[in-house]
């Protein structure tokens, strides 16, 4: 049954004031706060209706209700216009990553600030490897026979290795031999780069060519492993076992198992958001838990993931905003680097 404009604006009323009081809400209290513009009994028959219809639920004997699920799915799909975030709020985002001097920081400063504004568990994913290209390769001779590599990507990552030459090698080789890899490789995406390696090795089949082959080929195809920064797990102590219906042991055990970060930013995209709801998660553990996550990266390339989990009881229209502002501001930055 699709429901009409006047049970979705008492849905949304029951949403709001929920979140905002976190106490079962009643319709004494609905007809009191917003201007419905309707009698008690009409608000009482309202929610009966959307209590059948499994909007809302009565989570013990008192008079309110709670939303559920789905009347959360409703409310994020149907109701909530996303709240903008003030001109000062902007600012404060703005301040506070702009100081970034690398990607380590710029992950960790977004992750640190997400938790903070949204008061929720904060997760960003480090730029994809996978979805990187190389920027520039260096070839640092620490000594006669050891060489650092350094690979630094399009999206600021930066990967580091020792190769041991077979023997006593000249600076001005190793030079030689840096320009023709960064000739090869520079612009490519890493998957695509192993073939070209190969061609290298064996267009100048020497050994020290083929030492830094060996490490190049491992740091390209072997080091694909993603990264996570989580920040603000404390968050979750706020919210009483109602919110979470049960206890937060399985949900904190969840976020220290890295596959299942990962698995919160699968198939996101650059300028949209994803409202998983309680059961709408994969992960079992998650299914009391609300996420919101959305990919970001230089203007419509996405490199990685970012977003927040909490429960179901969250103000959707708020972290909405936070979310996408700060993935905002983080594609930019990588697009200026």
């Amino acid at each position: 049954m699709a429901l009409d404009d006047r049970k979705l604006e008492v849905l949304r009323a029951i949403v709001e004031d929920y979140v905002a009081t976190q106490e079962p809400v009643g319709s004494r209290a609905l007809v009191e706060r917003h201007a419905l513009g309707v009698s008690p009994a009409t608000v009482r028959n309202d929610m009966a209706v959307l209590e059948d219809e499994g909007y809302i639920r009565q989570p013990h004997t008192s008079a309110g209700r709670v939303p559920t699920d789905r009347g959360y799915r409703l409310f994020v799909d149907r109701l909530s216009k996303v709240k903008p975030l003030s001109p000062a709020e902007r600012r404060a985002i703005e301040r506070f990553l702009i100081g970034a001097v690398d990607l380590d920081d710029v992950v960790h400063r977004s992750v640190r600030l997400l938790a903070q504004l949204t008061r929720q568990v904060a997760v960003v994913q480090y730029p994809s490897l996978s979805r990187s290209a190389v920027r520039h390769l260096e070839l640092v001779p620490v000594s006669t026979t050891r060489l650092l590599l350094v690979m630094i990507t399009d999206t600021g990552r930066v990967e580091q290795r020792i190769v041991e030459l077979p023997g006593p090698t000249p600076v001005e080789d190793i030079t030689e031999l840096r320009g023709a890899i960064n000739n090869k490789l520079a612009g490519i995406k890493l998957v695509d780069t192993p073939p070209l390696v190969q061609e290298l090795v064996e267009h100048r089949s020497d050994p020290v060519t083929n030492a830094v082959a060996v490490v190049l080929l491992e740091t390209l195809v072997e080091r694909h492993e993603e990264r996570v920064a989580l920040a603000g797990t404390a968050n979750l102590a706020r919210f009483n076992s109602l919110d979470l219906a049960g206890s937060l042991r399985p949900i904190l055990e969840a976020l220290e198992e890295e596959v299942i970060l990962l698995k919160l930013f699968d198939e996101v995209q650059a300028g949209s958001t994803r409202v998983r709801i309680g059961d709408e998660n994969e992960v079992a553990d998650l299914r009391t838990t609300s996420v919101v996550s959305t990919g970001y990266g230089p203007g419509s390339t996405v490199v990685g993931g970012l977003g927040v989990l909490g429960p179901t009881r969250m103000d959707y229209p708020s972290t909405i905003a936070t979310v996408r502002a700060v993935a905002r501001y983080v594609g930019d930055l990588l697009a200026q680097h």
